[in-house]
Order: C-alpha cells, then structure tokens, then sequence
C-alpha cells in the first residue's frame, strides 16, 4: 500500500509538472502574440507571470527584454537579456539585442564586446559585423573600425554597407578624398541607398558644390521622401544657385513632414525676408522663437522685420532684448535709435546714437538692411551676431549610422500584406483612426448592445487597440468571473451562449486569441447563426494565423475556415459593410485581387464613406497594374481622412 502511494504521489507530480509546463509556454506563446501586434505593456505582464512560474527559463525575459526595448525602456531590456544570457549564454538574438540595448544608451564599448561574443558563434552574420564596425565609429576606434571592414570585404566584397561604413571612417578624419572614393564604390555597387547619396551631398555641400548637393539629395529625396533634413539641406543648395522658388518649395515640404523642424523654419523666414513676405517671415521667426525664447539671431531678425512692417514698440522690445545680451553690437543700436525717432523719443534714440559716435567714430552708419547673404553659411551654435542673415547649418552635417537589427521598426512591416489596412472586428474599445469623423455602426452589433446593457458594449474598431495595464487587469478579472459562472451546473443555454462570447471578446483583448478562438466555436455551438461569434472568430483565427506564419508555422487549413466564417457571416448579414471588408481583406492577403475588389465593390456599395475599403481596393488595383483605376480609388481614401493613400499616390504617378 505504502508503494502503491508513492507511486500514485509520483504520477500526480508528473502530471502538475506537465501542466506547469503547458501554462508557462502558453504564457509564453500568447505574450509574443501580443508582443507580435504592437501591444507592449500587455506582453510584458503574460511573460511576469511565465517569469514567476519558472524564473529559469531564459525566453520570458529575452521577450520581455524585446518589449522593454520597444518601449524605449533601454536600461530594462538590457537588464532582460542579461538575465536571459545567464540561462542560456549561447543564444546570438540575445547579444544582438543587448547591443542594440547598449548603443541605444551610448555604450559603445559594452555593444562591441556583445557584438564580438555573439560573431564567435555566428561569424557569418553580416548585420553583426556591419553593427559592431559602427559602434567602433561611434567609439572613435578608426584603426579597428578600416580593419573590421577589410576583413568583412574579404568576404562580401559585394556588400556596399562596408564602402558607406569606410567613408564615414574617412570624414572622421576629415579625409574627404579618401571618403567620396569609397561613396562613389558604395554608389556603383548600389545605388538605392539614400543614406549613400546624403552622405555625397555633405561633402559637396560643405565644399560649396550647389548644382552637385542639388542632384544627389534630389537622388535621395526621390529613395527616401519623407526625410525632412534632405529637404532643408537642398534648400540651402538651390539658394544658393538662385533656385528660389525651389529652396522655398523643399521648406515648405520639410515642414509638412517635420511641423517643428528648427532649421526649415529659422531659414525660410530669412528666405522670405528676402522675397519681401515679410509679414509671413515673422511667422516663422515667432514659431523659431516659441521653441528657442532666448535665439538671438532670430530676435534680431524679427526685430529688422517688425521695424520694417511698421510695429516699431515690437522692434524696439526685441532690440532691447539683443542688446542686453551684446551691449557693443553697434547695428542693433543703430535700428533701436532709428525706431525712437520714428516714434519721437528723441531723448533715447540721442543716448542710443552718442553710444554709436563714441565707440564707432570710423564706421559709417548703416543705411538700409542687408539682403539675405546666400554665399556665406554659419553653423546653428555660431552666436556671431554680425552673421544674423546668414543661413543656418546643422553642427554635425553627418549621416547618423543605421544599425541592422531584426528589431528595429514595426515588427508588422516585415510583412508582404502591410500596406493593406487590417481588418474590422469586434472591441470593448471605441474606434479610433486617421479618419476622424466616421462613425461605425452596425445592425447585429447594436442589436447585442440594446440586450445586454452597459457592461458589455461592443463596438466596431479597425485594428485592436493598446490597453493600460489596469485595463488589462480588469479584463482578467472579468474572465475569471464569467469562468466561475459557467462552470456552476445551473446555466441556461441561453446565458452560455452570451456569457461565452463575453468571456470570448475579454480574451481578445488580452490578446489571448487561440483561447478567444475556442470560446466562440463553443458559442457555435450552441447558437449556428450567430453572426458576431463567426464574425469575431474570423478575425482572432486570422490574428493566430498571420503570428503562426511569422513562426514559420502553415496555416492554409485555418485560413480555409477563417473563409468558411466570412461566408456564413455575410450569407447571414449580408448589410455588413464590414464582413464584405474583411472577407476583400483576406482575400487581398492571399493574392486574390480580383475577388478582392468584387468584395470592396460591395462594401462600399454599402457604406460610400468606408475609407478603409477604398484604399484596399486601390492597393489591390495597383498589384494588378491598373495605376489610373488605383489613384481614383486611393484619391477617394484621402478624400475620406485616410490621408496615407496620398503618399501611395505620389509614389505611382509620373
């Protein structure tokens, strides 16, 4: 009896171990799903619990190290991975992360000894040379830096990275012979990197060089338009060859890209200074001085400007302000004495002008101001107020390295379907986009909303929103309260159905979707033609599926029965504006544009003012080659707030 006990002991231990196990990598797997859609804080809380449950594996806090790092949260996600390292210090995704950790707090020295453990596992790994070399750049180690990269060019003698690297080393060194050799090898070898072409047009902008920064950041413009520093750096270039109208042009494009981009706004005011708008010169000199109150260079700018226009109390205050600071600048007491005289306080434009005669007997009064010097440049730290009209230049006109990283960007992005808009599904959240003024409403949904009162609103969202944690926590709660409920003996089929799908929409939002998942087929089961569960089972299958693929897992199967669900769904409502989406959607995905655009057709049939639907059905016209039928569609998505589909369209037109 005594054996027969222990061995009974012994099997229940087994068994509790085996669950343990279970619980933690389902833990695991749901908070990289989470970790997988953006949602950050909510991973971090599934891989506590997996940390608390076996604080011995190293993958929760790889993973959690993985979210700290999207949160910017570099000194925690370091800490992460150092824990993970000492689990498992074999895993190469670990150093990397932890490099990146480091660089991002400027710990050179500790990324390239992360960088050099991780190579010696995995010498064949470009990006990790390819960091590890810049971080010696950052580090100012320019002998080992030229020694990493011969050694990776004796290996990849192709890769035009390392040339790009090698002329970054040279300008280090202010040897820009040596720099524009290697940017023209990087350029021949490949010359889609807009990076490469910036790096061209410093050397020339420093050398005075207009037309040749004019054709290289236009090269670079044209790789990477939505970088706001090229703009303003051609600007300066096209002043400078009398493109006026054209440097004018590229400020205007730097703002609508960066609205509080200091240099853009600095120079366009002394641009339109000199065109003689003034009264919109002092716009932009009043935004320079919001972000910078104590900027000298553009009080006295705004100072000869309101004097020009006429508001001589407001010159005379910015004046005074400059002079303060620059008791023996001679120019702004010479305009200060010119405005009191204009206004009749002779008195202070007398003590303003024998201040002048005393110290500046041998110069001759200014007469009238200055136009914009094109052919000089200061440096935006140079506080020579006698350059006050000259345009302004960053102090580090040098590209900022570009670390390889699996983690860097949106994980989503890496995706061949992502310039398509995701799906509509049910949410606790209310919607939320880039379109501002539509209102989402449907029949079925407002139907359970009328039943089932104010703890249980559903609404229409495109694309699950991030939740706090103490939203999160609340959504657990209601889980394991809906769970105590169901499990009593006395439920109605009725109260089932409604409280399965309740507790099915909480486990969406906590991202666990394989669970959402088997709450709404057991709902099916229950009620066949319940529209919402095929709808919302739809969307989490395709949420697991596209995480599965990420995996490298198959999920052709699923995605046969995400398309059974959309089918039965629209058989059943066949109004929903938003089925016919997600079903065009899915087909999108899959390469099925045809039907995709049949089922876009229909959802906008519907609802005209579905944005979603007509930018989908534009990117679907694209990949099928028809550019005129695809800007009309896109053209309508702008129209309706998703302003997005205007740079598809920039993209594709001639």
């Amino acid at each position: 009896m005594f054996r027969k006990t222990i061995v009974f002991f012994i099997f229940c231990v087994q068994a509790l171990i085996a669950a343990a196990q279970f619980n933690t990598d389902r833990l695991v797997t749901i908070g990289r799903s989470a970790l997988y859609y953006e949602d950050y804080v909510l991973s971090i809380q599934y891989f506590n619990q997996a940390i608390s449950a076996k604080p011995w594996l190293y993958e929760p806090w790889f993973f959690r190290g993985v979210a700290k790092y999207y949160l910017d949260d570099y000194a925690g996600a370091e800490a992460d991975c150092s824990e993970a390292l000492k689990l498992n210090p074999y895993v190469v995704g670990i150093y990397e992360l932890r490099g990146l950790t480091r660089i991002q707090q400027n710990k050179y020295k500790e990324a390239i000894a992360d960088y050099t453990k991780a190579l010696t596992y995995d010498p064949e790994n470009r990006n990790l040379w390819h960091n590890r070399t810049l971080c010696r750049i950052e580090d100012k180690d320019y002998d080992q830096a030229l020694a990493d990269i011969d050694t990776m060019l004796t290996r990849w003698n192709d890769d035009a990275r390392c040339y790009a690297m090698k002329a970054d080393v040279y300008m280090n060194r202010k040897d820009t012979t040596e720099a524009l050799k290697a940017l023209d090898k990087s350029v021949s070898i490949d010359p889609y990197n807009s990076q490469t072409w910036t790096a061209l047009a410093y050397i020339s902008l420093s050398r005075r060089e207009w037309k040749k920064s004019d054709e290289y950041l236009s090269k670079a413009i044209h790789l990477q338009p939505k970088n706001a520093s090229n703009y303003v750096n051609r600007a300066l270039a096209r002043v400078n060859i009398n493109n006026l109208r054209g440097g004018m042009a590229d400020y205007d494009t730097a703002l609508d890209l960066e609205p509080d981009n200091f240099l853009a706004h600095y120079n366009r005011g002394l641009l339109r200074a000199q065109v003689g708008d003034d009264n919109r010169a002092i716009t932009d000199f009043n935004f320079v001085l919001r972000l910078e109150p104590e900027n000298l260079m553009a009080l006295f700018n705004r100072a000869l400007l309101l004097d020009k226009t006429g508001d001589l109390r407001g010159a005379i205050r910015d004046y005074t302000k400059v002079i303060r600071m620059f008791p023996n600048f001679w120019t702004g007491l010479q305009y200060r004495a010119r405005c009191y005289r204009r206004l009749g306080m002779t008195k202070q434009a007398e003590m303003d002008e024998f201040r002048i005669y005393k110290a500046q007997l041998y110069k001759a009064l200014y007469g009238t101001q200055p136009r914009l010097n094109r052919k000089q440049l200061r440096k935006r730290s140079d506080l020579d107020l006698n350059k006050y009209n000259q345009l302004v230049i960053d102090d580090d006109q040098q590209t900022k390295p570009r670390y390889e990283s699996a983690y860097r960007g949106r994980v989503q992005d890496k995706k061949a379907d992502e310039s398509l808009m995701p799906l509509y599904e049910l949410s606790y959240q209310a919607y939320h986009s880039d379109v501002s003024t539509y209102v989402t409403f449907d029949r079925s949904v407002e139907a359970w909303n009328e039943k089932n009162g104010k703890g249980a609103q559903l609404h229409v969202n495109n694309g699950q929103g991030h939740i706090s944690e103490t939203q999160s926590k609340l959504f657990f709660t209601r889980i394991d309260s809906i769970s105590g409920v169901l499990d009593r003996n006395n439920v109605t089929r009725a109260d089932s159905v409604r409280l399965l799908f309740r507790r099915a929409m909480a486990y969406s939002q906590i991202q666990n979707m394989e669970s959402a998942v088997e709450d709404l087929s057991a709902t099916l089961r229950l009620d066949t033609a319940n529209v919402l569960a095929l709808w919302q089972r739809a969307v989490c299958q395709s949420k697991v599926d596209a995480f599965n693929a990420s995996m490298g897992k198959g999920a052709i199967d699923r995605t046969m029965a995400v398309m059974a669900d959309l089918d039965e769904a629209i058989r059943l409502n066949s109004q929903s504006q938003y089925l016919w989406y997600d079903r065009g959607t899915i087909h999108a995905r899959h390469k099925d544009y045809a039907a995709a655009i049949a089922d876009f057709d229909k959802a906008t049939a519907i609802d005209a003012s579905l944005a979603e639907a007509w930018y989908n059905r534009g990117i679907c016209l694209l990949r099928l080659g028809r550019k005129k039928e695809a800007v009309a569609s896109l053209s309508k998505a702008g129209e309706l707030g998703l302003y997005t589909a205007y740079s598809i369209i920039k993209q594709n037109s001639k």
